[in-house]
């Protein structure tokens, strides 16, 4: 596939309007994560476990993961090498583990169990981004304040010419500036599910899904 092409903010903006009309008209109604949690706490485990792994992958873990650490107190205690090897399959397992174990030894206690209700206070926890941050915020506490920018979703805005960046916190700043906020949180999901079945990383030809067509037309 050849170079993304740069574009100025005025086609940028036209883009967007029809990537979101064909993504709304694909995918309907409101989506939601797939990750599997019953409490907000699993919510953020299954985030930062998602980091460059799938969903069904984290799934997977998570599902006995869970059932050993119910809480944030019980990932503030747990066996380093222990929870290396729950999670070792879900990738930088070693990364992922001092993350988990640093963010709920901060809910454990300053938050006494509960997750910060802010993106500041998110940020500060380890290994808690924009992305990770954006999903908590939007899922736990119906707050929208940016786009997640996951691989799919930077693959895509870059494939699509919405952006020019590689650091995922300037194509959320990109992305925000071409689209209304109202339609923030859909286009995130919408463009994460348009890349598992139209616009697959591994595909020699990129430029023969749906919405590459309508861009060229």
């Amino acid at each position: 596939m050849a170079k993304p092409r740069k574009y100025n903010l005025q086609e940028r903006k036209r883009r967007a309007a029809v990537i979101h009309k064909k993504l709304e008209k694909l995918f309907p109604g409101n989506l939601a994560t797939p990750l599997n949690y019953k409490t907000p706490f699993q919510l953020l485990v299954a985030v930062i476990l998602s980091a460059q792994c799938t969903d069904d992958r984290v799934n997977i873990v998570t599902q006995p993961l869970f059932k050993k650490y119910r809480d944030a107190k019980a990932f503030a205690n747990a066996d380093k090498i222990e929870l290396e090897k729950m999670i070792f399959s879900t990738g930088f397992y070693r990364a992922k583990t001092k993350a988990l174990i640093g963010s709920a030894q901060i809910i454990a206690g300053e938050y006494k169990g509960k997750l910060p209700d802010t993106m500041q206070e998110l940020l500060q926890l380890p290994g808690v981004g924009r992305k990770t941050a954006n999903v908590i915020l939007g899922h736990i506490f119906d707050t929208v304040e940016g786009i997640a920018v996951d691989t799919h979703v930077r693959r895509l805005a870059k494939k699509f010419g919405l952006t020019s960046e590689n650091d995922p916190d300037k194509i959320e700043k990109d992305l925000c500036e071409l689209l209304p906020q109202t339609y923030w949180w859909n286009f995130s999901y919408r463009l994460k599910a348009y890349g598992r079945i139209y616009s697959k990383a591994h595909q020699k030809e990129l430029d023969t899904d749906p919405i590459s067509k309508q861009l060229a037309q």
